[in-house]
């Protein structure tokens, strides 16, 4: 098996992920924190580059998925503040 720069992008971009999850379970983060959204959000786009080079369909719809949602609470606190 050949290990490439982009494995290794696509491993840490992984282990963000996990790393957010398991600090959101010992309740380290919030949910809502910056510091969790931004490990997902970079996380899913390492995952994402990644992926442009060893393509599977299943694993980007989920990282895509994942990258939205992340983005979705990243932006949220600037759509309530303008509401307000």
């Amino acid at each position: 098996m050949d290990y490439s720069w982009f494995d290794l992008l696509g491993n840490i971009g992984v282990l963000l992920m996990v790393i957010a999850y398991l600090l959101l379970q010992l309740e380290k983060l919030s949910s809502s924190a910056t510091s969790y959204l931004l490990l997902n959000t970079v996380g899913a786009v390492f995952v994402i580059i990644s992926l442009t080079f060893r393509f599977n369909l299943s694993a980007f719809l989920m990282e895509a998925f994942w990258l939205l949602i992340s983005l979705y609470g990243l932006m949220k606190p600037l759509f309530s503040r303008r509401a307000v």
